[in-house]
C-alpha cells in the first residue's frame, strides 16, 4: 500500500493523462481497494480537525446539509441516494470531463480544476458565514482530496472505476453513521 501512496503522491504533482495499461481486472480490483484503504484512512485522519473546529464553537456540524437531507429518510433511501445517486452524477460532472484535455499542460490544469472545483462545491454543505468561508479550505479538505483519488483512479482505470470508488467511500461514512452514538 505504501507504493501506491508514492505512486499517487507521484501522480498529484504531475498529473500525466495515461491510461494504465493492466486490463488485468485482478490487478485492478487490487488497486481500487488499495486507494480505497488510503481514501478511507485519510477521511479518518482528517475527522478530528473537524470535531476540533466543533468544539472550538467555530463551526456546526449539526447544521450540515447533508444531515438535514438525510434526515428522517430510510437506511436504504440514504445508501442508494448517497452511495449511489449522488456519486454517479458528481463523477460524471467532475471527473468525465477531464479525460477531454488531451495536451499535457491542459490536462494538469483540468485535473486540478476539477478536484478543487469538487471540494469547494462542498462548502455548501454547510451554513454560509464569514467563519465558515474562512475555514473552507480545511473544511472541504476530505472532499478535495478524494477528488484527487478519484481523479487519479478515472484516468488510470476508467470512469466506471471512480463511481465505483466515490459510491463505496460514501457509503463506508454513511454506514459508520448508522452506528448508534451511546
Amino acid at each position: 500500500m505504501k507504493e501506491t501512496l508514492f505512486a499517487l503522491i507521484a501522480y498529484f504533482k504531475n498529473p500525466i493523462l495515461k491510461e494504465d495499461e493492466n486490463t488485468n481486472l485482478n490487478y485492478r480490483f487490487t488497486l481500487f481497494l488499495k486507494i480505497f484503504a488510503i481514501c478511507v484512512i485519510t477521511g479518518i485522519i482528517i475527522t478530528p480537525v473537524f470535531a476540533l473546529l466543533e468544539a472550538l464553537e467555530w463551526v456546526n456540524m449539526d447544521s450540515h446539509e447533508v444531515e438535514k437531507m438525510f434526515k428522517g429518510m430510510a437506511k436504504w433511501k440514504v445508501i442508494l441516494t448517497g452511495a449511489i445517486i449522488i456519486p454517479v452524477i458528481e463523477e460524471l460532472i467532475f471527473r468525465a470531463p477531464i479525460t477531454a484535455f488531451k495536451k499535457p499542460k491542459y490536462f494538469k490544469i483540468g485535473f486540478y480544476f476539477f478536484a478543487l472545483l469538487f471540494g469547494f462545491v462542498h462548502i455548501s454543505n454547510f451554513e454560509i458565514s464569514t467563519t465558515v468561508l474562512l475555514l473552507s479550505p480545511i473544511l472541504v479538505l476530505p472532499q478535495i482530496l478524494i477528488g484527487f483519488y478519484l481523479g487519479y483512479i478515472r484516468v488510470r482505470l476508467g470512469l466506471q472505476w471512480s463511481m465505483l470508488l466515490h459510491g463505496c467511500y460514501n457509503c463506508f461514512f454513511i454506514l459508520l453513521s448508522f452506528i448508534p452514538e451511546e
